[in-house]
């Protein structure tokens, strides 16, 4: 485990093992002086930052899904109706070429950010081409009812998100390939030059390998090499120096919460 960088923070297992460090443990005799190093946790941000929710048939539906850090996973879903606001088409190359496709959009913020990583890519001579962003519900219940045709409902879910829990509905996802890979979104991408480069450079641009190899049980989705999802840098930056996932970064906030909340600083 990559202890985090940023000043004053703590390890995963410290989070887990509910060992936030001895000296903050000692202030929390005084209530007022351990909220406010509790505040000093690089986490503390990302508290209000979790997912707000609402629960209709046994779904657990987001309801600020325009947060920069909106989990969507099987657990958390999307409205059907639900399209981001800033949607705009980054200035890269795509494996398609200049078609205006609904794929080609992505919001603002992340295809801003976009654009600088793949610029820095260009200049360390790799070239990356965008692949697949937004992805509207409509035509995400095309492309999971194509690969339950094909592999059966049980398969495809491992693979292809139901209707309502895809990143790419959030616009803040984006698939990358490159021409070493064939522009094809396979694992093989990952052992790329441009694969290798995006996985040791995506986070200085906000950006986070979203299904990582190893972590299948945490995601609930298997490896995918090419999938890239904007978090902002700084989020994006503790993510990676502890490899950890989107869920498990979350799982850390919560935790932070639950000492706040039920420990003895109030």
């Amino acid at each position: 485990m990559i202890a985090l960088s940023l000043a004053g923070v703590h390890t995963s297992a410290d989070y887990l093992a509910g060992d936030i460090n001895q000296a903050q443990t000692t202030t929390e005799n005084s209530g007022t002086t351990a909220s406010k190093d509790y505040q000093k946790d690089p986490l503390y941000p990302y508290i209000a930052m979790q997912n707000k929710l609402v629960e209709k048939n046994g779904v657990e539906y987001i309801t600020n899904p325009e947060n920069i850090l909106v989990l969507a996973n099987k657990e958390y879903s999307l409205q059907s109706t639900y399209v981001p606001p800033d949607l705009v088409v980054p200035n890269v190359s795509f494996s398609f070429g200049d078609e205006s496709l609904e794929k080609a959009h992505m919001r603002e913020e992340a295809a801003s950010q976009l654009g600088a990583m793949f610029t820095a890519a260009k200049q360390d001579g790799l070239a990356l081409h965008a692949v697949s962003g937004y992805r509207s519900y409509k035509r995400q219940q095309e492309v999971f009812g194509a690969e339950v045709a094909a592999k059966g409902e049980a398969k495809a879910k491992e693979a292809v998100a139901v209707p309502g829990t895809s990143e790419h509905q959030t616009g803040l996802a984006m698939d990358i390939s490159s021409l070493s890979a064939d522009l094809n979104l396979t694992e093989a991408f990952g052992d790329t030059p441009e694969g290798q480069w995006l996985q040791k450079n995506a986070h200085n641009y906000g950006f986070i390998l979203r299904y990582m190899k190893g972590k299948e049980a945490v995601t609930q989705y298997q490896y995918e090499s090419w999938h890239y999802r904007y978090v902002g840098k700084d989020a994006a930056t503790i993510i990676y120096e502890n490899d950890w996932t989107l869920e498990e970064f979350f799982q850390h906030v919560q935790a932070l919460q639950k000492k706040i909340d039920g420990g003895t600083a109030k």
